[in-house]
């Protein structure tokens, strides 16, 4: 069979350091992946990177992305021009992970956030522009005044896009139970005031759990669920959501077993998918080789299992929260006081 082929972007400031380390374990596992790796974001010629970077995406199995503060480009071309409509976010606790809470023993469940629409549009503009649409208020019953100076955003929530998305939370919650996971699956929107757009959402999540009787459903407005996320996570184990709150929730559930450098994610369409970290670019660490690569690095084990190789996935899964099982060699952010590679290294030892 023909090597996998695999599109590396390191991202910006200090996200290549960490994809450095990530790409040092990869090639400890000794795959048959061959990896096309661009030069950081700082490096790009404006135009002529990104267009071969879309070129060698669509040419690849899948892309490993690291943090873009905007330098780096393709991001937008592998959400929405390759159609990754499931941001598929865990959140697992494992010892060692430097916890706020009292006891995040047992902590593992995934958001599943819809990844192309909601307020992620970007249609916004000037209040005015709205005047010729008279539009009502059904909360004020008053039409919306458009004389003062202010901004829109409209939020789309579609059919299509919220059926896909549930279908995809769905399979995944019966693959988890198939793992012997709890086989639930979570709603979460605010359906309680914006009736008609997150009212959609959560009845087409409803109708879509309905066909599979194996699967515990539940459903809960976002503020709740928020309080429900730190208090008791452990009752957790498939959540969907529309993409703001999916969004500000995940970030949310990394704070609960440690930080978001300890956050992995991948996003999924129907014929591609891409795996990056949920965190920034950490400007302010950039060249001082401290930054945590263990986001990145569960984001690559993730990838290996998308692309088949679900042992290697399982050794390089293992071998980082290994790493911190033991204590011994942790980054800054974790209490540590271990270089960057220096965690490689002892992930690498662990594999």
């Amino acid at each position: 069979m023909a090597n996998k082929r695999v599109v590396v972007l390191p991202g910006d400031d200090s996200a290549p350091e960490a994809m450095a380390a990530t790409m040092d374990a990869l090639r400890a596992l000794e795959l048959p992946i061959d990896y096309l790796e661009f030069p950081p974001g700082e490096k790009w010629v404006r135009g002529e990177t990104e267009a071969l970077a879309r070129k060698e995406i669509d040419a690849s199995d899948t892309t490993l992305f690291g943090s873009t503060s905007g330098k780096t480009g393709g991001i937008t071309y592998l959400r929405w021009g390759k159609q990754t409509f499931a941001n598929v976010r865990p959140a697992r606790y494992s010892k060692g992970f430097r916890s706020p809470l009292a006891n995040p023993d047992g902590i593992d469940y995934v958001i599943v956030r819809e990844n192309l629409e909601d307020l992620y549009l970007g249609l916004e503009g000037p209040l005015a522009n709205l005047a010729p649409l008279n539009l009502f208020s059904k909360i004020l019953r008053a039409p919306l005044d458009t004389s003062e100076r202010g901004i829109y955003a409209i939020k789309v929530i579609t059919e299509r896009a919220t059926r896909r998305v549930a279908e995809f939370a769905c399979q995944l919650t019966m693959r988890r139970k198939r793992a012997g996971g709890k086989g639930k699956l979570t709603c979460t929107s605010k359906y309680n005031m914006l009736r008609e757009s997150d009212g959609l959402f959560r009845r087409i999540v409803e109708e879509t759990a309905t066909k599979y009787p194996e699967i515990k459903y539940e459903q809960f407005i976002v503020d709740d669920f928020a309080r429900r996320l730190v208090q008791s996570p452990h009752e957790l184990d498939v959540v969907v959501a529309p993409n703001l709150y999916g969004d500000i929730l995940s970030d949310a559930a990394a704070g609960t077993i440690g930080g978001l450098g300890l956050a992995p994610s991948g996003c999924y369409g129907e014929q591609y998918a891409y795996f990056e970290s949920v965190h920034g670019t950490a400007p302010d660490i950039t060249g001082m080789g401290i930054i945590n690569p263990s986001a990145t690095m569960l984001s690559a084990a993730m990838m290996l299992e998308y692309l088949g190789f679900d042992k290697a996935s399982a050794r390089l899964d293992s071998a980082v929260r290994q790493v911190y099982a033991e204590g011994r060699v942790l980054t800054p952010d974790q209490d540590g006081t271990a270089k960057t590679l220096e965690f490689a290294r002892a992930v690498i030892a662990n594999l």
